[in-house]
C-alpha cells in the first residue's frame, strides 16, 4: 500500500492549509469532496474566518483538534515551515497538492516519521483508489 492509500484509509482529520472560501478554487473543490466522503476538513488560512461551516485558523499552531493529515495548498517555497509545524504538533502525514513540490520538506517529514505525498491531488487519489474511475480496456 502506498502512502496515498494508507493516508486515505487510515486518517479522517484533514487540516487544509490554504483552504479558500471561494467555491471555484481547487482547495475548496477538494475540501468539499473530502467532506462528502466522511473526512473532517479543518481550514487554515489567515485570510478566512470560516470555510464550509468550519472555523478557519491563522496557522497550524492554532488548530485545537488532533492533526492527522496536513494537506498543503501553498507555494512550494512556503512548505517547510508548515512541515516543521506539522512535525511539532504530532501530525501523522503531510500531503502536498498537485504542483506543490518541496523535496527538502518531504525528506524532513519522512525523517520525522510522517507519511508524505507530494504533487498529488487528494481528491483525485481518493477517486482513483475507490475505483470510481476504473475503466476496462
Amino acid at each position: 500500500m502506498g502512502d496515498e492509500e494508507e493516508i486515505l484509509r487510515t486518517y479522517q482529520n484533514v487540516v487544509m492549509v490554504g483552504l479558500s472560501s471561494n467555491p471555484e478554487r481547487p482547495s475548496n473543490v477538494v475540501a468539499s469532496y473530502l467532506r462528502e466522503h466522511g473526512y473532517r476538513v479543518i481550514p487554515v488560512n489567515p485570510k478566512e474566518t470560516q470555510v464550509l461551516g468550519e472555523r478557519s485558523y491563522p496557522d497550524l499552531t492554532w488548530v485545537p483538534d488532533t492533526i492527522e493529515v496536513v494537506d498543503i495548498f501553498r507555494r512550494s517555497g512556503e512548505v517547510m515551515p508548515i512541515v516543521e509545524d506539522a512535525i511539532k504538533l504530532g501530525a501523522r502525514a503531510v500531503w502536498m497538492q498537485e504542483g506543490v513540490i518541496n523535496e527538502e520538506a518531504a525528506a524532513r517529514a519522512r525523517r520525522a516519521g510522517l507519511l508524505v505525498v507530494m504533487d498529488r491531488c487528494m481528491r483525485k487519489e481518493h477517486v482513483r483508489l475507490s475505483g470510481k474511475t476504473h475503466k476496462e480496456g
